[in-house]
Parts: C-alpha cells; structure tokens; sequence
C-alpha cells in the first residue's frame, strides 16, 4: 500500500474486496478533526445503491486506481457523521481554507493523505495551485499520483471552513486563529463570503475582547454587515467592548432606527463616553478621541504612574503617554511611557513633564491635529477642554484613518489566494 495518496484519486473509484471484485464506488474519505490534525477514520462508499460506512482498518490498498478491502465479506452500516467528521471532498476539496501562516484564504484543489509509521493515515496538507485541478482532467487510468505539490500547505498551518457541518465548527481557543493579530482577522473576515466571515466571527467570538478587536479593524461596511443579524443586546456588547470612540463611529454607521436602541443597552459609563463623542463633529478632535487615557497628579512619581499604565487596559498607542495634571485637573504637561521608563524612579511626575508637548481643543480638525502631531513626531496627543483639563487623547492611528484613502485601507481580496 502507498504510502502517500491523493483524494481525487480515492474519490469516484472503484471499490473492490479482497479478491478484486467490484463492490461499489468510493464517494468521499472520511477524518475527524483533532487540534491541528485530522485522522482517517474510513470511507464513505456507494453500495448497491446506498452510502455505506468502510472503517479504515478493513482498507488494504488505497488507490491509486481503485480502492480494495481486506476481505470479501464486509458488515456496513449505513453512514450517519459522528461529531467532529468532516467529509474531505464534499467539506475541504475545492472549498476555501485559512492559511494561518501567512493569513489568507486558499483553495484547496488537492488533499494529500499519509501513512504514519503506526500504520494510521492522516490528512499531511492541501495543494491550493491549479496544478491538481489541471491534473484532475484526465482520464483516472492517466493520473497516477501527481507528488510534485509546488504549493503544499502543511494541515497544521490550515483551518478549514465546516460552518455547514454543526458538529465541526471552526473552534478558536487553543487553535491557530489565536495567533493572528486582529488586523489579519479582519483581513480574513473581509475576503471571505458571508457565511465563511460569519464563521470566522463566531469562532472569534468565544473570546469577547479579540472579537471587539476584531470588529474595530473591520471597514464600516463589513461592521455593518455582521452587525445587521445581531439583535441590539448583541450589536451593544460587541459595541461596548470596543474602544469609545471606535464604538463612537460604528453606532453612526448603523440604520437611524437602530442607534438609540443599541445605545441605550450599552452599559452606563459606556454610553456616556459615546454621548459624549457623539456631541462633536466626527472629523474633529472631540470626534476622533478617546476619552479614555491614563493620567496622574504632578506629585505622582515614576514608579505610581508606571503601576497605572500596567494597571491600564487601553490599548498601546493610548498608554503611549501620560497625561500630568495639578490639583485643580488642568494638564501640566505630558510624559511619554519611554521616558518613565528611563527616569528615576522616586523622581516626581511635576520635574520629569514637557510642558511644551501641543494640545489641542475638541473643535480643532484633522488638518491642524495632523499637522501638529507630524511636526512633534507624536504618537498621542491630548485633548483638552475650555478649562485646560484633558477630556481625552487623539492616538495616531485615530487620525490616519481619516486621512488614509478608503480605496488604501483595505484591497477586495487583499487576503486571499
């Protein structure tokens, strides 16, 4: 028996017993999803005009022509899926696949089987060139086994899409996806059809703040597009883990009537950041902050601020600085992380401050907040209200995205193969 064998091969041949007669026809080969391996647990086959279960250990030969049993008398039953059993050619051949490794869709136009040293066979990887399909169009008496993959994608570096299948579902925790920023998810999310994105979101979903993540990298039409099937106690806690003033801007991306409702099931403190960010024209400074930043009293030192940082669960670029402030919450000055870092530290806030870094009021718009950002080479920059208090910081990013064309932002089939 080969060692190696290809699925387009076993698919559509014949099935024969011990002594090469003909029983039937092969239609698919079945394996049950492990993490990050799939076992062949046998074949499905047509039998006197039924779809028969053949368990692998009664398999002698596979292929490459015809498949052959190890006796003449086989007891089948009548094939029902198990939980976790995907069908490789109806759910994996031909059908889009995760790349985790370089994020992308493929297509897998072959699946390669192998033969372990204990004699078990398992799925190595996919071919997702045309190659194999070329290959595919020739006479079965004329395929052999085509072994020069160019474009082999080991299994371990795939996730397939089984979203059809009820009990194989595309599973994240402990699974590749989790290795992915959620850039790439989004990425992913966008190349894909509507059923396959879904499924990829559902999966994401058993980690709420990565499908908060998620959500915020996604353009606004795809946002508004997974949104639509959530009811507003679902749209308002992906909204609410979101960060503010992303949150901010997805709510005005949904139907009118929807706003109010998802809003006012979003928790308190939530919905009061996004009322606020609300108020203001979204291509201004109050419209493009967040209220969310990490500040401290002047008498504060390097070390009390570094706690708060670390304490912190904003995200990077909004952790990026400190902003100081005197006993009345006007700001003194900002200190970025890199210099807490550096400094003494029992050395006091109120010594260590620029006072010179720029602010801005929230009426200010993109070209002055951009202009004074790129020439202070800042990664935030706060915000600051009519009494001189910070009301909240504009990160970089916040402003690129106004000013990066939206054809730039995200290519149709950026990610896929």
């Amino acid at each position: 028996m080969p060692d190696i064998a290809h699925l387009s091969s076993l698919a559509g041949s014949p099935l024969l017993d011990s002594a090469s007669d003909r029983l039937g026809k092969v239609e698919d080969v079945v394996a049950r999803l492990d993490d990050g391996s799939a076992s062949v647990i046998g074949l499905t086959a047509r039998i006197a005009g039924r779809e028969m279960f053949v368990p692998v250990d009664r398999v002698q030969q596979f292929g490459p022509y015809s498949v052959k049993t190890s006796t003449t008398k086989l007891d089948l039953a009548q094939f029902e899926r198990r939980p976790g059993e995907v069908l490789l050619r109806a759910d994996v051949l031909d059908r889009s696949l995760i790349n985790v490794d370089s994020a992308r869709l493929i297509t897998a136009r072959e699946v390669e089987l192998v033969r372990g040293e204990d004699g078990t066979w398992r799925v190595a990887g996919i071919d997702p060139s045309l190659r194999p399909r070329l290959w595919r169009l020739l006479p079965r008496r004329f395929r052999g086994h085509d072994s020069d993959h160019r474009s082999f994608v080991p299994w371990s570096d795939v996730e397939p899409f089984v979203g059809h299948v009820p009990t194989s579902r595309l599973k994240l925790a402990g699974r590749r996806l989790v290795r992915l920023h959620p850039a790439q998810i989004a990425d992913l999310v966008e190349a894909a059809s509507h059923a396959e994105g879904e499924e990829i979101l559902e999966a994401v979903g058993q980690d709420k703040e990565l499908e908060a993540d998620v959500f915020e990298e996604l353009d606004d039409e795809h946002q508004v597009e997974f949104l639509r099937e959530r009811s507003d106690e679902e749209a308002a806690a992906v909204l609410a883990r979101m960060a503010s003033d992303d949150a901010a801007d997805l709510l005005l991306e949904l139907d009118q009537e929807r706003r109010l409702p998802v809003l006012n099931r979003m928790p308190r403190a939530q919905q009061a950041k996004v009322r606020s960010l609300l108020s203001h024209n979204p291509s201004t400074a109050g419209g493009m902050m967040n209220p969310d930043f990490v500040s401290a009293p002047g008498e504060t030192n390097a070390a009390q601020a570094l706690a708060r940082v670390r304490s912190s669960t904003l995200g990077e670029q909004h952790v990026s600085i400190v902003c100081v402030v005197d006993s009345a919450g006007k700001l003194l000055g900002t200190i970025s992380l890199a210099e807490l870092v550096r400094a003494e530290q029992e050395a006091q806030l109120s010594d260590l401050v620029d006072a010179s870094t720029p602010s801005v009021a929230p009426e200010a718009e993109v070209p002055e907040v951009a202009r004074l950002m790129s020439d202070y080479n800042l990664i935030a920059m706060p915000v600051l209200d009519g009494d001189g208090c910070p009301v909240g910081i504009i990160a970089v990013d916040d402003v690129l995205e106004l000013l990066v064309p939206e054809e730039w932002r995200r290519r149709a089939g950026a990610a896929r193969d």
